[in-house]
């Protein structure tokens, strides 16, 4: 059997056996897209690329069997740039979006696609489930957010956005006034003490999602109640009793709350230091003026921190929130309050703290008048939240009272969405490895393929400008004694995936439609998530 080295180490692999298969067996991770095991290697994608080291040779490691006495390189800066370029250059012609549109204009980055499905379902548990992975405080922003996510909507330059905002504060109010509102379930108890300094939108934020990490959390202010400016900035907007709502939720969950300690008088940043694992200050723009006396250095807007961590350079403390840039959207407040225990939570642990980082995301762009009516087909009509939206009518007698919609108006709305995001997020093979290999999506610019989905009506959808060509569906399909087949039409780069004799895609998939999807590497196959 040959022997070959990869990176220096040896392996032994069987007769006819590949590069690729080699290097698995090394634990190496070579991309793959056009690749998968037991069906023949078509090399067309490129991206599992290595380096002959006597010859030069840059070749397909899926495709080139495995030679004794060969020696090959694979993770050296050389080959990650090759297998880079492969990858952004099948970017250029990709017509999809990983993540909506919605996801980067929320500053919290909730899942919205996933809300508006559960709504759509009218599966209101799932909802506030889901909208608590991410907002700790969903009726109190569906109040006083400016609502960016609906700014960020595609939809809003044809016949008016999701109503996004409203949505979420529908199912927080309807949760609110539940006998039992929804309490994540924590994690096991880590017995580590953390005090997190500020009640405001940020400290409640925070010791939410440090408790649903398992943490034990004492939440401290000044005042002699929660709430910190939500109690004084939106006097008219958000009513006392919603406020105090979803506090006593924290609560609930086993935050504890000591009022009238203030810091700097009370206790010391010593005190804290000794006493707890971790500290995170976020007492608003006040800290400015009093991080001085605590030791802590000061930006031109509050304290100074490590803005992808939020690290102070101080033993154990943390930062966030207005503490740290002096004035910022509750929205934003919240969503530093999850980053920030993201990154305790890791600094606790042991763990090296992973910066926030903006995540890969292939992106679509502007879309032109005479495309949106094939975006438009994916979602319902405006209906009646979308009129009143248009015309600037209020949809509740008060901002001040709760807005409960009946479950179908809700899901009516809720189903406008566009589906801009891809289904496969999260487990498309193009979106992983251009994320690990830092592909630019934008290098290779050029006229895009138009977006188009094929046999919408049906179980089975077919996105061509996602396809790679990568002809494993071909060659499933052509084992299938039920399936009629698919096949490559056209010439050039004009070459695609296409189903013979007009027939549908499950006439074409036949029993092995799972196996084909499961198989696509881009997402460009995929059941319809309004089929029951």
């Amino acid at each position: 059997m040959p022997k070959i080295t990869i990176d220096n180490v040896e392996v032994e692999v069987a007769d006819g056996e590949t590069i690729l298969d080699a290097a698995r067996k090394l634990g190496i991770d070579v991309p793959t897209l056009c690749y998968l095991k037991g069906y023949k290697a078509s090399t067309s994608c490129q991206v599992c690329l290595v380096k002959l080291v006597d010859s030069g040779r840059v070749l397909p490691s899926c495709g080139m069997p495995a030679v004794d006495g060969m020696r090959v390189e694979s993770e050296t800066d050389e080959v990650h740039a090759l297998r880079r370029t492969a990858l952004e250059l099948l970017l250029s012609d990709h017509v999809g979006d990983c993540l909506a549109p919605c996801y980067f204009a929320c500053p919290a980055h909730m899942d919205i696609p996933k809300m508006l499905r559960d709504i759509g379902d009218e599966d209101f548990t799932s909802a506030i489930a889901t909208i608590k992975e991410d907002i700790a405080l969903p009726a109190v922003l569906g109040r006083v957010c400016p609502k960016p996510c609906e700014k960020g909507c595609r939809r809003s330059s044809a016949d008016g956005p999701v109503e996004v905002c409203d949505l979420k504060r529908s199912v927080a109010d309807q949760d609110l006034a539940s006998d039992s509102p929804y309490v994540p379930n924590c994690k096991e108890d880590t017995g580590k003490q953390i005090v997190v300094v500020g009640a405001g939108p940020t400290g409640l934020a925070a010791a939410f999602h440090l408790r649903v990490s398992g943490h034990n959390v004492i939440l401290i202010d000044a005042a002699d109640r929660a709430g910190g400016r939500l109690r004084t900035d939106f006097p008219k907007d958000l009513p006392a009793e919603v406020l105090q709502g979803e506090i006593d939720v924290i609560l609930r969950m086993g935050v504890e709350f000591a009022a009238g300690v203030s810091l700097g008088t009370d206790v010391t940043l010593s005190d804290l230091q000794n006493d707890f694992d971790a500290i995170l200050i976020c007492i608003g723009g006040e800290a400015k003026e009093l991080a001085g006396d605590w030791g802590l250095k000061i930006s031109r807007r509050g304290i100074e921190i490590n803005a992808g961590t939020f690290e102070t350079g101080t033993e154990r403390v943390f930062a966030a929130g207005n503490a740290i840039r002096g004035k910022g959207l509750v929205v934003r407040s919240v969503a530093d309050g999850k980053e920030a225990a993201a990154a305790i939570d890791e600094f606790v642990r042991g763990q090296t703290i992973t910066p926030v980082v903006r995540p890969f995301s292939s992106r679509v762009g502007k879309i032109p008048t005479e495309e949106m009516a094939e975006f438009l087909s994916n979602g319902k009509p405006i209906g009646r939240l979308g009129e009143a939206a248009k015309n600037g009518d209020s949809i509740s007698s008060s901002k001040n009272l709760p807005m409960i919609f009946e479950g179908s108006v809700a899901a009516d709305q809720s189903q406008r969405c566009l589906e801009c995001g891809c289904i496969a997020h999260g487990n498309c093979s193009l979106e992983t490895y251009a994320g690990k290999y830092g592909a630019d999506p934008t290098r290779y610019q050029s006229e895009r393929r138009a977006y188009v989905k094929v046999n919408r009506s049906g179980s089975v959808i077919y996105e061509p400008g996602k396809c790679i060509n990568c002809e494993l569906c071909i060659q499933i399909a052509n084992e299938s004694e039920d399936a009629l087949g698919l096949s490559f039409v056209g010439r050039g780069f004009d070459v695609r995936i296409g189903v013979p004799f007009h027939a549908t895609m499950e006439e074409a998939l036949g029993s092995v439609a799972e196996k084909c999807i499961t198989a696509c590497p881009t997402g460009a196959l995929y059941f319809s998530q309004k089929q029951p």
